[in-house]
């Protein structure tokens, strides 16, 4: 009967070891996988904005530009842009500045930007426009 008894301590303790074991697992996660979580807002590296900026690019701005010619569209191709240093409309210098007041403005035949884009997402558009 002592025995038993002892057995079944034994077989109760290692449960509640196990048991306790697997929810301090569960409790506290791994610190990398919540850096994880913080840093998908941030880019890696250069690319990753650029990626974002291409996106952009197709749904906001492709209906009226090339990003692969500098032929014209609706609005010019964009394609050396930064390259040839000005624009081609107005003939002012064409330096990352610029290029968001640009966008954010728009002209007679250019919408404003300026309300559509959040302002990561601005940086990530003229990241891009800036590879043409």
């Amino acid at each position: 009967m002592k025995r038993d008894f002892w057995w079944t301590v034994v077989a109760v303790a290692a449960l509640a070891g196990a048991i306790a074991g697997s929810r301090s697992t569960r409790a506290m996660p791994e610190p990398s996988r919540q850096q994880d979580k913080t840093k998908k807002s941030e880019p890696t590296g250069p690319d990753e904005g650029i990626q974002r900026g291409t996106a952009i690019f197709k749904k906001q701005c492709s209906a009226c530009h090339y990003a692969t010619s500098d032929v014209k569209k609706i609005g010019p191709g964009l394609k050396g842009l930064t390259k040839r240093g000005t624009f081609s409309v107005n003939g002012n210098k064409v330096t990352e500045e610029s290029l968001k007041i640009w966008i954010e403005t728009g002209d007679s035949m250019m919408p404003s930007f300026k309300d559509t884009l959040k302002p990561d997402e601005l940086q990530d558009l003229i990241r891009y426009v800036r590879t043409m």
